[in-house]
């Protein structure tokens, strides 16, 4: 019974561990998109910069 118990606690610690994780990982994510998008903001930037390139095909990289 004591087994159980421990390994019940472990397992909880872990998923509260991993709920950390995500939550920061998530908070620095935010963090980047709003840097990303204040610098968009000042540089006057509404799009992508890459939307109006031509798609190159992988076989023309190969020459």
């Amino acid at each position: 019974m004591f087994e159980f118990e421990l390994q019940q606690i472990r397992s909880e610690e872990m998923i509260r561990r991993a709920q950390t994780y995500r939550l920061a990982k998530e908070a620095a994510s935010g963090r980047r998109a709003a840097r990303r998008a204040a610098r968009r903001s000042a540089e006057g930037d509404t799009e992508r910069a890459h939307s109006d390139s031509p798609r190159r095909h992988r076989s023309a990289r190969t020459a």
